[in-house]
């Protein structure tokens, strides 16, 4: 027998033993193998299904300015939110890259961010130049663009020509009607639109839509000063006071300042506080462009923009997810950016942080039904919730509510706010409500008695300036020779109707007062506008602690208290034998029934009456109580909603008793006029040199009254209307002419 075999001797079948064992092995690397390959397998799946759950998102902001750090601060706060709750199946992945507002540096980046990083949506973008460049990469490499920026005026092939750009931003066609009514409430008919240039032209469809506006109120542009771009200048304080020296021979003083980078905004303010055009008679009008930067402008700055107003969009800042947002901002900011004073959240910063739940949303949406770019850009325009920035909802590829606006004004360090502006309403003291038909709020009717003007006024700008020899008045004429020379005069309007007496002048132009006696010496033109003399007093409110008493009369009060008691009494006759609640002693029986007839009038009486003939007299007496009832509300009502002003000083004869001081303007006629008409002694009459200081005299107590002609007046009532009352009727003069010999 051969050695080299051996046999299994259990086996029926005997096979070698080293046959055996080399099957084993073959068994055993063949399971190492399958089980290698399901490693690889499973490891792959897994390394799928982790790719399939990072979203990648792209955003192109300028990280510089104080805008991208606010954008950059809360894309962070919402990424990490995100990415720390457990509950969601798949992260995010933010890249960030700098355009510095820069669009041909937007479009090399954003074709970065395509190719390189493979982003599935892009954000930021915060003009509308860059959204346009970006908006028409993304449409090709169909990748969704949200765009926190939207042309001033909507175009109507927008979603055609950009089918994947999402505009988060509204246009500027509300911002500008804001604007214009303010102008009309201070009735400015000229203003001077100031914006700086770039090489898109960018602005010229605010000026169109602003334009338009200015002519629903009656006003006009009456020039337009372009400024050179920032970065094409290398003195900005020279250039900008080259260009500003433009603005000295124009008469408006209105300026509307539609856009200008950050630094351009800074030289701008600082250059025209230099060169007097912020003066008492100047107004200044920021859009939302520049009041973004209110937030980063040091003191110096700030000072030189006194008096400025400003518009800003409205944003609640009561919401809870606002208010979640607003403390990690906080922290976050002052941690990241040491240097800024201010760390508030604008506009952008909030819808920067609400993009993101835009597109964790959507993706969210698109999970189950297979996800895809038309899908992934049609969930993002079908979002629908309310985020920290407000209402998100689009329509044609943009924000569908009209923003509501806040008009502020810069005051001494910062800025506070004045009134809103609702579309549809106009000003109003509160943001108002949304219903089915738009806005409703109160509405309000002025900003001038709480606004710090410039030059830290508080009187409304006259809005023009007198003319000066580099724009001097220009008269026409007739055809024939006619030699003149103006002369200034500077006494009294009784001096300047002798100069035309005794032949020094051959006539005087101005504000003269016809009166009988200077028609005896002079000749007057027709005249040009109507005159009178009127007593101007304090305002006293006629509210009280007893005004609650004031909507009935002493006869209507007595008349409801009789038939209270009679009711009472007959209530009492009909139920006390029957009703066990109107039994007992006199005085609680007298009391039930005192109670019962006057838990009525609030209709809250509890007793019960078993006779029907009660029940008869209860229903007329509830049919009275309802009547009073509703009397007496509308006429509080009435009483407490409009403000009622009484003069203190009611009649002239009591100026005159009591010795009482007035005051007038000594150049004029009117000191004669108290003293040998009116019979005023003449000590008791104070001179008061213009009208801006009247108020300060009424205030110091010099004067109880004041007398002013009547277009002094007017001007006079267009400023203090809440503080001061004409008590005595206007005693009426031949009007203002001109005067010839």
């Amino acid at each position: 027998m051969d050695d080299s075999f051996c046999y299994d001797v259990k086996a029926q079948n005997p096979r070698p033993r080293c046959i055996l064992f080399a099957n084993r092995v073959l068994k055993l690397w063949l399971f190492f193998f399958v089980f290698i390959c399901l490693l690889l397998v499973l490891s792959n799946g897994e390394e799928t299904t982790n790719a399939n759950k990072l979203i990648k998102i792209g955003a192109i902001i300028d990280i510089h300015s104080r805008t991208g750090r606010e954008e950059k601060t809360a894309l962070d706060i919402a990424v990490q939110s995100f990415n720390s709750n457990d509950s969601n199946n798949h992260n995010l992945s933010l890249h960030i890259q700098d355009s510095g507002r820069n669009p041909l540096l937007a479009a090399t980046v954003a074709r970065k961010l395509i190719k390189e990083q493979e982003v599935e949506v892009i954000i930021g973008l915060e003009t509308w130049e860059e959204a346009v460049v970006v908006g028409d990469i993304g449409s090709r490499a169909q990748v969704p663009v949200l765009s926190f920026a939207a042309p001033a005026i909507t175009l109507p092939l927008a979603t055609a020509r950009w089918p994947f750009l999402v505009r988060m931003a509204n246009e500027d066609s509300k911002q500008m009607k804001c604007i214009a009514a303010i102008i009309g409430l201070f009735n400015w008919k000229r203003v001077i639109v100031i914006y700086e240039d770039d090489a898109f032209g960018s602005e010229s469809g605010k000026l169109a839509l602003l334009t338009e506006a200015l002519q629903d109120v009656g006003s006009e542009v009456e020039f337009r000063l372009v400024l050179p771009p920032f970065s094409s200048v290398t003195n900005p304080n020279v250039a900008v006071h080259e260009e500003l020296k433009k603005l000295q021979k124009k008469q408006s003083r209105v300026f509307v300042v539609l856009h200008s980078s950050f630094s351009m905004t800074i030289h701008l303010f600082e250059e025209a506080k230099k060169s007097g055009l912020m003066g008492k008679d100047s107004a200044w009008i920021v859009t939302e462009t520049i009041s973004s930067y209110l937030d980063s402008f040091n003191s110096s700055v700030i000072s030189s923009m006194e008096g400025t107003l400003g518009i800003k969009t409205y944003y609640s800042e009561d919401t809870s997810l606002y208010k979640k947002f607003y403390t990690n901002f906080l922290t976050t900011f002052r941690n990241k950016y040491h240097e800024e004073d201010n760390s508030q959240p604008g506009i952008n910063a909030l819808r920067a942080y609400d993009s993101i739940g835009i597109i964790t949303q959507a993706m969210e949406k698109v999970k189950n039904d297979g996800k895809s770019p038309k899908k992934l850009l049609k969930k993002i325009l079908s979002s629908n919730f309310t985020g920290a920035s407000g209402e998100v909802c689009f329509e044609e590829g943009q924000l569908s509510y009209d923003p509501i606006l806040r008009i502020v004004n810069v005051v001494g360090k910062r800025y506070k706010e004045l009134d809103f502006w609702l579309p549809g309403i106009g000003f109003s003291r509160n943001p108002g409500v949304k219903n089915e038909t738009g806005y409703v709020g109160e509405i309000s009717q002025d900003l001038g008695g709480r606004v710090n003007w410039p030059g830290d006024s508080k009187l409304v700008p006259k809005g023009w300036a007198m003319p000066t020899d580099e724009k001097p008045l220009i008269i026409g004429v007739l055809g024939y020779h006619l030699p003149y020379h103006f002369d200034p005069h500077n006494g009294t309007y009784d001096e300047l109707v002798n100069k035309v007496y005794n032949k020094t002048y051959d006539a005087a132009v101005g504000d003269i007062m016809i009166l009988a006696d200077r028609a005896d010496h002079v000749e007057f033109t027709q005249p040009y506008a109507e005159s009178g003399l009127s007593m101007i007093v304090p305002a006293k409110s006629e509210d009280s602690a007893w005004i609650f008493v004031k909507p009935f009369t002493i006869e209507m009060w007595l008349v409801t208290a009789a038939i209270l008691i009679y009711t009472m009494f007959i209530v009492w006759v009909l139920e006390h034998q029957s009703n066990p609640e109107f039994r007992g002693p006199w005085n609680h029986q007298i009391g039930t029934a005192l109670w019962f007839a006057f838990s009525s009038l609030f209709f809250a009486h509890r007793e019960k009456v078993y006779s029907n003939l009660t029940r008869m007299v209860v229903v007329v007496w509830l049919f009275v109580v309802l009547v009073l009832n509703s009397s007496y509300t509308a006429s509080l009502t009435s009483m407490l909603t409009v403000k009622r002003l009484g003069p203190n000083v009611t009649d002239i004869e009591l100026l005159k008793r009591a010795n009482l001081k007035i005051g007038c303007d000594g150049d004029s006629f009117v000191r004669t006029y108290l003293e040998k008409v009116l019979n005023f002694k003449s000590y008791n009459i104070e001179n008061v040199s213009s009208e801006y200081k009247y108020e300060g005299e009424f205030k110091s107590h010099r004067i109880a009254a004041a007398f002013l002609e009547l277009p002094y007046g007017k001007v006079f009532f267009s400023h203090y209307c809440k503080q001061f009352t004409t008590s005595t009727p206007t005693y009426r003069f031949g009007g203002l002419g001109f005067v010839s010999t």
